[in-house]
């Protein structure tokens, strides 16, 4: 996600993930308000209604490095050896009009504001939710180029007073050498097919698309075929991920459910447009068996990922805020208990992922970016 918008009482719109341009994250997306607090180590945060507090240090993360150093950078994704990082960025010091994929080397990256990372995709249209392949030399990512080579014109994002998502009927999945040679295109049914994945076991990607009529899960196996519907109630599912062994699934969901919510969420489908106020975290076995729902904490609950264990999920959540725009990071438990906060600083964490050995965090965040609205991409050492 990039430039992220805010009101009071609604989740941003977000234009990654793969959240929030599109539902990963994309152009304005980064939080903003005109009279917001940021926040440092060292500063307190205050929100409406609320007296001044001390920040609580964020024990789970120790040995934090920035990434990124301008422009909305954000679903930074681990290769499968652990050393590369697949992300989306709009930044304009890289010529970029709209969101583009790279990859950075870890290593050289951290703490350089000078490392220039390598353009995957085209360069043209629009792209979001980017993914390494198993053999670790290939990057799966949606992009709307094949559509139009410009940054694909976005509605209005106020409609009702809510803010909304664009669901780009243009978005197909493709996949790419690093080099950023397209060498395979994966769907071409007409539509949104993005937020696409690969199970650990490297025999399926997961995906989401509308081409049934609603925003649901997919699979098909990695050379595009067998492409099978595995999700079906009314509502946006998406963001999704497996877990560590790939026998489940985890994923963000709206599910409308008041005749008037149900008709609000038909229509601004028909328009390629979601509200993403209200979701709550749901697993399911990797078939799309045994759906259920993990987190009813209200509001926006979202950018869920597996703790190494597999018996945990972290997620980004706005629930206990009365702002509608503080954005922390949060882990509970498979069965919904233990529900613990992980991060305190800025008022925008997002898109966590573990590495592949369980040892850090990538997640992207609006602390330490000098009062602009940059979203960046850090990286931290984990602590159970």
């Amino acid at each position: 996600m990039r430039q992220i918008l805010f009101s009071k009482s609604h989740f941003p719109v977000l234009l990654f993930c793969c959240l929030i341009s599109t539902p990963c994250f994309s152009q304005n997306e980064q939080p903003t308000t005109n009279n917001q607090q940021r926040t440092t180590n060292n500063e307190q945060r205050t929100t409406n209604n609320e007296q001044p507090t001390t920040l609580k240090p964020e024990t789970h993360l120790k040995n934090i490095r920035q990434l990124t150093f301008g422009g909305d950078n954000a679903e930074a994704y681990w290769s499968p050896d652990g050393k590369w990082l697949t992300f989306q960025s709009n930044y304009t010091g890289w010529g970029l009009e709209c969101d583009q994929i790279f990859t950075m080397e870890v290593g050289k990256a951290a703490g350089d504001s000078t490392y220039k990372p390598t353009l995957i995709s085209t360069g043209k249209g629009r792209t979001t939710c980017s993914y390494f392949m198993p053999d670790g030399k290939h990057i799966l990512f949606a992009s709307t180029h094949t559509g139009g080579h410009a940054c694909p014109h976005t509605p209005n994002l106020r409609e009702g007073g809510k803010y909304l998502w664009p669901i780009f009927d243009t978005y197909d999945i493709f996949v790419a050498d690093m080099q950023g040679n397209i060498v395979k295109q994966l769907t071409t049914t007409p539509g949104y097919d993005a937020e696409a994945v690969v199970s650990p076991k490297g025999d399926k990607i997961l995906f989401t698309s509308d081409r049934s009529g609603d925003l649901e899960l997919w699979t098909m196996d990695m050379d595009g075929s067998n492409q099978k519907q595995i999700t079906f109630d009314l509502g946006y599912d998406g963001g999704a991920f497996f877990s560590p062994d790939g026998s489940k699934i985890v994923f963000r969901a709206s599910r409308p459910k008041t005749a008037e919510a149900i008709a609000e969420y038909r229509d601004l489908l028909k328009k390629g447009l979601v509200a993403p106020a209200d979701m709550e975290i749901f697993t399911c076995n990797a078939d799309g068996s045994n759906l259920r729902q993990v987190t009813h904490l209200g509001k926006a609950n979202w950018a869920p990922f597996f703790h190494p264990s597999g018996k945990k999920i972290i997620f980004s959540s706005n629930h206990h805020s009365s702002r509608g725009y503080d954005f922390q990071l949060y882990m509970i438990n498979e069965d919904g208990t233990g529900l613990e906060q992980i991060t305190h600083e800025s008022i925008f964490n997002s898109f966590p992922m573990f590495s592949p050995d369980g040892k850090k965090l990538v997640f992207s965040s609006n602390r330490d970016n000098g009062g602009t609205r940059d979203t960046n991409v850090f990286v931290a050492d984990w602590v159970d």
